[in-house]
């Protein structure tokens, strides 16, 4: 059993608001402020932080650490203080030294909290997920991460107001937040007085975002370039990255889309034993997939009706090696194939759907648009992160943790400068290549797992491709498994050794 400490002064002392210029009238703005008593006792949460001590073997390396579960306010804005924000953050003792890296993790949503990633990759625990799908989520056991890279950087877990113990204060709309520049200017705010509340201020910062997470990342990291005092990064690790989303909806007519999930579709039937694959290893079968994709298929869907019948036949019948669709019903449908819709036409013919964010897993078809037979992990995620919470972290009774997003349809999130119009720009991409040219030691870091319908490993590599980023500060990673592809006990070793890498690659870290 840890030990438990209550803190009973505040670690934050007097909160710094940032100042934030609104990108509506330009102006900046500035204030200060401490926690309203008042407001904070009808809040979620512990009222002060609350530190707990632990030792744990990570990469091999014994590391004793204090985990500290910590509300700190942040101002919106306009610089008035809107959120309570409940950090969980895992500290080396004896090693907050300048030089040892942070990095924010945070999950996606938009406005989701930090739990899957805290128990499916980052936490000192995890939850083990087997191999066999079939295994009972009641059974999953929660085991020591020996993964995670607490051995070289300390760890601050990220959740929007709304989500786990963080609120909007009295007084705030929960709406307010809802919007990109809104969503990352609340992190932004939380970076630095972390920082300042444990003088970490010129340690090297990163951050790991997953899925939405990937646009926050980016959205963040300029804003901070952008402050006043600006707070650099030291690099962004993009999970699943969503900053182009070229393929996300699948516009019919968008034929880029097709092409750039179709190694994740060859990926998917790979799995299930319904890619005709010669013999072929999973790599070679991929590459051929890739090159097919980017060049005759390519061509194919360019050219659309004035394709030749007969190429359209030889193409028709590449697609059904590669995916298991027959070559009969690519023909009928002008050689294209949503994601969805591939979804449920592989086991049509048993009733069956394939998962949205992992393909390995196999449902009942017939139920709602957004039934995904994955989602028993994230079941396994919330139940052992309550438990967890309670056990190892001493928190007892501090109200609820909410896992579920206040975010109900993408319709009810403002994204900013790309509004409604079919014209207007999707800016995530370009929000990265400043800071790139502003911060010459600013590197990033793109994974994305094989199985994934929603954010694809095409999308991902055109991402990179189209970017105009220094190729010597980026790196591209593609793991086994879907949207957390970490799930897979061989991809979070790998995840997480492409992240230490990562981390220590400018040798800024402690070895």
């Amino acid at each position: 059993m840890p030990t438990r400490l209550r803190v009973l002064t505040r670690v934050a002392g007097t909160v710094l608001l940032l100042a934030q210029t609104c990108w509506a009238c330009g102006q900046p703005s500035t204030s200060a402020s401490r926690e309203p008593a008042a407001a904070a006792s009808k809040l979620a949460g512990p009222q002060e932080p609350v530190i707990t001590h632990h030792s744990g073997t990570f990469n091999g390396r014994r590391v004793d650490y204090d985990a500290i579960v910590e509300p700190i306010i942040v101002a919106n804005t306009a610089g008035v203080p809107a959120a309570r924000l409940v950090t969980i953050a895992y500290v080396a003792s004896g090693r907050s030294s300048p030089s040892r890296p942070v990095l924010f993790v945070f999950n996606g949503g938009p406005i989701s909290p930090s739990s899957v990633l805290h128990m499916g990759a980052f936490g000192p625990k995890r939850v083990a997920i087997p191999d066999d799908l079939a295994a009972d989520p009641a059974k999953f056991q929660t085991v020591d991460n020996t993964y995670t890279v607490l051995d070289v950087a300390d760890l601050v877990f990220f959740d929007p107001a709304g989500t786990g113990y963080s609120r909007v204060l009295p007084g705030i709309d929960p709406t307010s937040y809802f919007s990109v520049t809104a969503d990352a200017q609340q992190l932004a705010a939380l970076i630095v007085e972390w920082c300042k509340a444990h003088q970490r201020l010129d340690s090297p910062k990163y951050l790991f975002g997953e899925s939405y997470g990937t646009m926050r990342a980016a959205a963040t990291a300029s804003q901070l370039q952008k402050l006043p005092a600006p707070v650099p990064l030291a690099g962004i690790v993009l999970m699943g990255q969503a900053l182009n989303i070229i393929e996300f909806s699948q516009r019919p007519a968008n034929v880029t889309s097709y092409v750039v999930s179709l190694p994740t579709l060859a990926a998917i039937a790979w799995s299930h034993g319904k890619a005709r694959t010669a013999g072929a290893s999973f790599d070679r079968f991929i590459a051929s997939v890739e090159l097919f994709a980017r060049t005759d298929y390519l061509t194919a869907l360019y050219q659309g009706s004035s394709l030749p019948a007969s190429t359209a036949k030889r193409i028709a019948r590449r697609l059904e090696d590669y995916t298991g669709i027959p070559a009969s019903w690519y023909q009928a449908h002008s050689l294209r194939i949503s994601k969805e819709l591939y979804r449920r036409e592989l086991f049509r013919d048993r009733k069956e759907i394939l998962g949205m964010t992992d393909g390995r897993y196999v449902g009942p078809a017939g139920g709602s648009n957004n039934y995904d037979p994955a989602e028993v992990t994230y079941r396994a995620f919330e139940k052992a992160f309550q438990s967890y919470l309670h056990e190892d972290l001493g928190l007892g009774r501090v109200g609820e943790y909410i896992t579920q997003s206040p975010v109900r349809g993408f319709d009810r999130w403002k994204w900013d400068g790309t509004g409604i119009s079919p014209f207007a720009d999707w800016p995530y991409m370009s929000l990265v290549s400043a800071v790139f040219a502003s911060s010459p030691r600013f590197r990033v870091m793109i994974g994305n797992g094989w199985l994934d319908t929603q954010t694809t490993v095409g999308a991902a590599q055109l991402a990179l491709d189209q970017s105009g980023w220094p190729k010597d500060r980026t790196t591209l990673h593609f793991y086994q498994g879907g949207h957390m592809a970490y799930t897979i006990q061989a991809s979070l070793r790998e995840l997480m050794r492409d992240v230490r890498q990562f981390i220590t690659a400018d040798g800024a870290a402690e070895h």
